[in-house]
């Protein structure tokens, strides 16, 4: 696709294009495929996860599909001379949201075209995007050496917790698929908060990973984890809001294993419960056992967002 051409693109192809200075992107611009100029981006976007076998694309399975495969598919609109892949940055397992995640695409276009400003790429992604639960939110022009998942200094997740529901669902219906209902009247904060303080800092967390991680170290630093009250449900009726309460906890590190924040959570919601003391958390986090009786337990998916993912020099907002 041409800049003569942007009736290709849509309503997305009608910015101002742009290069990045050759002082400050060295790396850019480099060739790929013959008669091609290769630019990569960095891309920001958020989906809602209940539709979605988790972010990472699915390949030749057509009952199963990730966020990726929509934005891959959109992304062919691009017209690039190769095929267009998102590297993520962090992956989410089914029903998993994001109100941000990241990844990286390179886009290939023929020689003498200059590269898309990262205004059209937004543009034309969010234009062709075929599912409504998923949002492109920015792009930038990066470096063709960066790496979305190496990069990422920092990455948070924020779990949603509910009190007050005999029943699941009891739950206003906007809820149930982005909460975790639990049958109980209240939570016991200051222990909750007590038990988070002993998985701060650099630890072996081995305990509270699942089967299945490609990671080579169990050891991480986790650099926050914070509990508290949560906002008020916009979508619960008076009678409901006398009593729902709503919790929110957040967990920082640069990164996690596998299903470490939905097992974490789950320890700390019995020791809310009256379950587990604190002391016992220290002890589950020292035993470096994945498999015992309570550690074991992982917080269902729907209650887990990925918050933010931060790099030293790009962000949604910026």
């Amino acid at each position: 696709m041409s800049a003569q051409a942007p009736s290709q693109l849509g309503k997305a192809d009608r910015g101002p294009r742009a290069t990045a200075p050759p002082s400050s992107y060295s790396t850019m611009g480099s060739c790929g495929a013959v008669g091609s100029v290769r630019a990569r981006y960095l891309v920001f976007f958020q989906y809602l996860g209940t539709d979605f076998n988790g972010v990472a694309a699915v390949r030749g399975n057509h009952r199963a599909v990730g966020v990726q495969n929509f934005l891959e598919e959109a992304a062919t609109r691009l017209n690039s001379i190769e095929p267009i892949r998102f590297t993520i940055s962090s992956r989410t397992d089914a029903g998993v949201h994001a109100l941000s995640n990241a990844a990286h695409l390179d886009i290939h276009r023929r020689s003498g075209l200059q590269p898309y400003t990262p205004e059209v790429v937004t543009q034309a992604l969010n234009t062709h995007l075929k599912h409504q639960a998923i949002r492109v939110l920015k792009a930038f022009r990066v470096p063709n050496d960066f790496h979305a998942r190496r990069a990422a200094t920092s990455r948070t997740y924020l779990y949603r917790l509910a009190t007050g529901c005999r029943w699941p669902d009891q739950l206003p219906v906007f809820e149930q698929n982005v909460c975790w209902a639990l049958q109980t009247k209240s939570l016991d904060v200051a222990a909750m908060q007590e038990a988070a303080q002993h998985l701060i800092g650099t630890h072996d967390f081995s305990a509270f990973q699942s089967a299945g991680s490609p990671a080579t170290s169990t050891v991480r630093t986790l650099r926050r984890v914070s509990v508290s009250s949560g906002p008020a449900s916009p979508f619960a009726l008076p009678q409901e809001s006398r009593r729902l309460q709503f919790w929110t906890l957040e967990f920082e590190s640069q990164s996690f294993l596998y299903r470490q924040v939905r097992r974490m959570t789950a320890v700390l919601v019995a020791v809310g419960q009256g379950i587990l003391t604190p002391t016992e958390v220290k002890a589950i986090l020292d035993s470096q056992d994945p498999l015992g009786k309570y550690q074991a337990r992982v917080a269902p998916a729907r209650g887990l967002f990925l918050k933010s993912v931060l790099y030293d020099d790009f962000g949604p907002t910026s």
